[in-house]
This record gives structure tokens, sequence and C-alpha cells, in this order.
């Protein structure tokens, strides 16, 4: 039997939008910042590309952004960019605790720390008040490359599993924040293996009501880890256990989102939107089914609208298999044909296909 996760607010500062994580709200994604953003203090334009950037994530489901926070500058950037934009946004911070304080005179929505690494008992605290006077939730985040010393030890004489130590160190971490009387925390327990990962997740949820935010961590690159991140979150979702999720990909954090939200619609966590279908393409191809899809996936993907859309390679794979979409798209020789619900509503020259599928988009 597993815990219900209690409620957690983060964000609610300044222009950021507050949002909770565990009780009842939905599961949220998340995604991480793969660049640098030491130097946006002194690039007006960088951090306009940035902050446009940040709207497209918004757009295709984004709830939160993490950071990493190596040095000063990179928490003064922090700030500056939680100034321009209403997504929560997470300083990842490792051994100096003061980058933590530093990040909490902007209006970041939380900080993530390991209380393990983060130096003395007496830090862990300055911390912690800072985001109790801020109203910032904290993250424990524990992976399996960073298990305290003598877990690791039970582990390879096999006295606990690793999942049983992942389990423990993150109980550790979560003590410290229960002495200090500080509830609004999220717990992470990632590992590079999805049985590990789901194990740890579950034996935490059994014992404690903290919301999980679940994730493989260094799953790979684009499909090997869609792949492992699919298999550990439905386990887990359809237990009930994670309040929030990221798919870490060696790739960009738009697909991790868009990975991401799939997964949960996939597990029935979140409903609505567009349903995108489209053909693998074959030899009988006469219509350049992955062009279009490339240029047309992220706006169809943001939209909030309850549709199917299909694009198919061919007469073959369109109205016929594609005739329950709202609206479909396929090749015919030279020609392009537009169908909804299975029937032909319009044939155009290939050149015209973006232009004629936005009117018809538009129209749903």
């Amino acid at each position: 039997m597993f815990k219900s996760p209690r409620r957690v607010v983060i964000g609610g500062m300044g222009i950021t939008k507050s949002m909770e994580i565990g009780g009842t709200a939905p599961v949220s994604v998340q995604t991480m910042w793969k660049e640098g953003i030491a130097d946006i203090n002194e690039d007006g334009g960088a951090l306009d590309s940035l902050i446009r950037r940040i709207e497209i994530l918004q757009s295709l489901g984004c709830d939160i952004l993490r950071f990493a926070v190596p040095d000063i500058k990179s928490a003064e950037a922090l700030c500056l960019i939680a100034s321009k934009t209403s997504m929560p946004l997470v300083a990842d911070i490792h051994f100096d605790y003061r980058l933590a304080l530093e990040c909490l005179k902007g209006n970041v929505a939380a900080i993530r720390i390991n209380p393990g690494n983060i130096g003395s008992r007496s830090n862990v605290e300055k911390v912690v008040e800072g985001c109790r006077c801020k109203g910032v939730a904290i993250r424990i985040g524990v992976n399996s490359g960073s298990i305290p010393k003598d877990l690791e030890e039970k582990v390879e004489k096999g006295a606990v599993s690793r999942a049983e130590a992942l389990s423990e160190a993150a109980a550790r971490e979560a003590a410290v924040f229960d002495e200090l009387n500080f509830y609004n925390v999220v717990v992470s327990m990632k590992a590079s293996s999805v049985k590990e990962t789901v194990q740890s997740n579950e034996i935490f949820a059994s014992k404690y009501d903290i919301p999980l935010h679940i994730g493989v961590t260094e799953a790979g690159p684009l499909i090997v880890g869609i792949v492992k991140s699919t298999m550990a979150f439905s386990a887990l979702l359809n237990e009930g256990i994670g309040s929030t999720i990221r798919v870490s990909l060696s790739s960009s954090p738009e697909n991790e989102i868009i990975a991401g939200k799939q997964i949960l619609k996939e597990c029935g966590k979140r409903p609505g939107g567009v349903e995108l279908v489209s053909c693998p393409r074959c030899g009988r191809v006469g219509f350049d089914v992955h062009a279009f899809v490339a240029r047309w996936q992220n706006e169809l993907l943001s939209m909030q609208k309850d549709v199917t859309v299909a694009v198919m390679g061919c007469i073959v794979n369109g109205p016929g298999e594609g005739k329950h979409a709202d609206l479909g798209i396929a090749g015919a020789g030279n020609k392009v044909i537009i169908f909804k619900h299975g029937k032909i509503v319009r044939t155009i020259d290939a050149k015209d296909a973006d232009k004629v599928f936005r009117e018809e988009l538009e129209s749903l």
C-alpha cells in the first residue's frame, strides 16, 4: 500500500506562477536547461533568446524548468531569468550552500540540493531558513552514484539492494528537514536502471507521504532514453506513484517535454490536446511525411485543441487508416489531399500543402 502524497507549493513569488505538487494536483512535467547561463547578464540578446525558448517549452506543456547553478554568476543570471518569466524555475545546487542563498534573492520557485554534499548541518539550516522565509520549496535529490558510504558497503556485501539503499538514503535526507520542521519538500531517487528506479520509489512511497519526482537518470539518447523512461514511469504512475516527472535524454529540452507529456497522456494522467498520428513512410511514399511532421510537430503539440491529426505518406495510409482523424493530409503523386474523418475535402498541389493545411486546421 502506497502513501498518498502530501501537498507542496512551489512558486508564487514576484511574477512567478505558483503551482502545487502532490495532493490532488495533476502530475507535472519538467525538464532541465542544457547550457550554461553565466554570461546571460552581459548579453541581452542571449537573454531574449532564452526567454523565447522558455515560452516554447511552456506551450509544449512544460510546468517546471531546472537550471544548473555551479557559480555565483550563474546564480545572478538565474535571478534575472526568473524576473522575466512566469515559468517556475528550480536552482540546482551542489556543494556550495551560498549559491542557494544567492538564488533566493530572486524569484526562483524551488531549490534542489542534496544535504549530503552541501556541507555541514548549519549550511543546510541556512538554506532551509532562507527557503522558509521566501516560501520556496526544496527538492532533495538522491542518485545511485551518491549513496552514502555505509549504504554502498551494504550493497557491495549483498546486505541490501541498491534500490533499498537509494530509498534509505532519501529517507535520511528527508529526516533532516523533518527535524527542522520544514515540510515543503519533494524527493527524487534516480538510477540509470529501470528496475532500481521503480523499486526505490515503491519502497519510499510505501513508507512516506512526501511527493516524488520520478526519472531515470542519464537514461541515454533519444530512443533508448524514451524506452527506459516509459517503462519506469508507466509502472510507477499506474501504481499512483509520482507527482512530477522528467524524461532525462541526451537530446533537447523540447523532446524531453514532448516525451513526458505523451507518457502521461498514454497513462491517463494528462488528457486532451492534439493527438498526432503519422505513418513511418515506405516505398509507396507520395508525400514527405518526415519533413512535414518536423515542421509542424511543435506547433501541433502546443495547441489547446482536443483533435486528432493524421499525417500519412500515401493513399493507402491516408483516408483509410486515418479515417478516425479530425484532420489529415496525405500524398497522391504530385498532389496532396486533405481529408476529414476519412472523407477527402481538398486536393491541392504539393507546394500549397502547408498553407492549405493551416487553413483547415484553424477551421477546426
